[in-house]
C-alpha cells in the first residue's frame, strides 16, 4: 500500500503534511520514502511478525487464587450426595483448577461444589478443558475446567470471594 502525504504551507509553518489514503488506519510499521514534487509517498507493509495468540495469563479475564477449599466434584448425571473433602484449589470467576483422581474427558460436564466461608456451599457446572496427568504418585491428574451457565450473581460471588482472598492475603503479607 503507497500513502501519500502531501505538503501545505499554513501561517505558522511551511511544511505541515496531510495523510491521504483509502486505508482509514494504516499500518505504518516502516517504509520507504520517496520524495516527488513536494510530496512525500511512504510505502507500509504489514509487520513481519504476525500477532501471536497470547498466553494463557495474558488470555485471563478474572484474577486466580489457590486457597484450601472443601470441594466435591461429580459428574452431572450422578444424583448421589457426598461430603466435599479439602483441598487445594486454583480459582476464579471464570474457572477452576485442582487435582483429581478420576478420570474425565474433554467436553465432559461436571458438577463442583465449593464450600466458601462467609456464604456456605456453592455449586455450579463445569466443562472439562483438559486432564493433565501428574507423574508422582501415579493415578493422579490435574484438571482444568471453565465454569458453564452461570448466572451473573453466582460469579459475583465468586469474584468477590476471590477479591476478598487477595486483599486479605496482601493486607496480611505487608502488615507483618
Amino acid at each position: 500500500m503507497w500513502l501519500r502525504l502531501q505538503t501545505q504551507p499554513t501561517p505558522l509553518s511551511s511544511d505541515r503534511f496531510l495523510l491521504r489514503s483509502s486505508d482509514p488506519s494504516p499500518p505504518c510499521h516502516w517504509g520507504d520514502v520517496v520524495s516527488e514534487n513536494l510530496a512525500i509517498l511512504f510505502r507500509t507493509m504489514a509487520s513481519e511478525n504476525p500477532a501471536q495468540q497470547p498466553s494463557g495469563s495474558e488470555r485471563r479475564e478474572y484474577y486466580r487464587i489457590t486457597v484450601t477449599l472443601p470441594i466435591r466434584i461429580q459428574r452431572e448425571s450422578d444424583q448421589t450426595e457426598g461430603l466435599p473433602v479439602e483441598q487445594s484449589v486454583n480459582l476464579s470467576g471464570g474457572g477452576i483448577g485442582v487435582t483429581i483422581t478420576e478420570v474425565y474427558q474433554p467436553n465432559d460436564i461436571l458438577v463442583v461444589t465449593l464450600g466458601l466461608p462467609e456464604h456456605g456451599l456453592f455449586t455450579a457446572f463445569v466443562e472439562v478443558l483438559r486432564l493433565d496427568p501428574i507423574p508422582y504418585p501415579g493415578g493422579r491428574y490435574r484438571l482444568h475446567a471453565r465454569f458453564i451457565r452461570m448466572p451473573a450473581q453466582d460469579r459475583e460471588v465468586l469474584i468477590r470471594f476471590v477479591t476478598r482472598f487477595q486483599r486479605d492475603h496482601l493486607q496480611d503479607h505487608y502488615l507483618a
